[in-house]
């Protein structure tokens, strides 16, 4: 992907020099066993019962900071691009678009909505319109994904402003509503609001190309890192088998053909995972 190195976004938050310590509960912890593998859920909760177990505390040391630097530099050139094109998208549909602020921690942090760990993949709050990442994400998504390159990784991010964009847009309460008012189609509801924001990370892809962005390969690059997270590609690896009913964030080729269209399309309007609204 082309970009220019040189700055940090004024809407970067940093606490990766800060340790953090606390109680872990027990509807966190298995979330947090759940999504270890996957990107956050859409809102990140705590079970409210201690287990006794704790977050240790985590720093970051001056020689980590230096050598992740380019990094948050890229995180921050993606912030901010991604910003940009979906306030011209509010814009021209008559409204106003709030940006997102990207929170880079280590270890563990607190959100609005409630304790975030490593372990739970960058995920986005809600409740304080903030998006959480530990960088050291991206080495698994190359190693352990088997997704490498910048655009994959800048997939990822566009995926969870994409959930910031489903905010604003008052689509991720219309879900939770629906959710507790029919639990059958819990799953199947989240499926949506997950490939949603993958088609919204396509809209942003598109609007990146169109502005001489992108290179080649790395459409191929945002499919690979799609793909990999798929719920089936991450059952097989960790169960030996796939539960079709059990998907909470699409398979590997639901994921991969709602980014793509995103791409194609260019339009968020494209990006009606639920058949006409929820």
């Amino acid at each position: 992907m082309k970009w220019t190195p040189g700055g940090r976004s004024p809407n970067l938050e940093d606490r990766r020099g800060r340790g953090f310590g606390g109680p872990i509960g027990i509807g966190g912890g298995l979330i947090t066993l759940i999504l270890a593998l996957i990107f956050g859920p859409g809102i990140v909760t705590d079970g409210g019962e201690t287990t006794g177990s704790s977050y240790g505390d985590v720093g970051l040391s001056p020689a980590d900071s230096a050598a992740e630097e380019p990094m948050v530099q890229f995180v921050s050139f993606v912030l901010d691009d991604a910003q940009s094109t979906w306030d011209a998208s509010f814009d021209r549909a008559g409204s106003s678009y709030e940006p997102t602020r990207l929170v880079l921690f280590r270890g563990g942090t607190g959100t609005g909505c409630g304790m975030g760990q490593s372990a739970m993949g960058p995920f986005y709050c809600p409740l304080d319109q903030r998006v959480y990442i530990d960088l050291d994400f991206f080495n698994e998504l190359d190693r352990r994904f088997g997704a490498p390159g910048d655009f994959a990784q800048a997939y990822v991010l566009a995926h969870e402003i994409g959930h910031h964009v489903q905010h604003l847009l008052g689509v991720d309460e219309r879900v939770r509503r629906a959710q507790q008012s029919n639990p059958g189609a819990a799953n199947e509801l989240s499926v949506r609001l997950e490939l949603q924001a993958d088609c919204y990370a396509g809209v942003w892809a598109h609007s990146a190309n169109q502005r001489g962005k992108l290179e080649s390969g790395d459409i191929q690059e945002g499919l690979g890192a799609a793909s990999a997270v798929g719920d089936d590609r991450i059952q097989e690896r960790t169960t030996g088998r796939v539960s079709v009913d059990s998907f909470t964030h699409g398979s590997a080729q639901q994921r991969a053909s709602w980014f793509m269209r995103g791409f194609e399309n260019g339009n968020p309007d494209a990006c009606d995972t639920f058949g006409g609204g929820v």
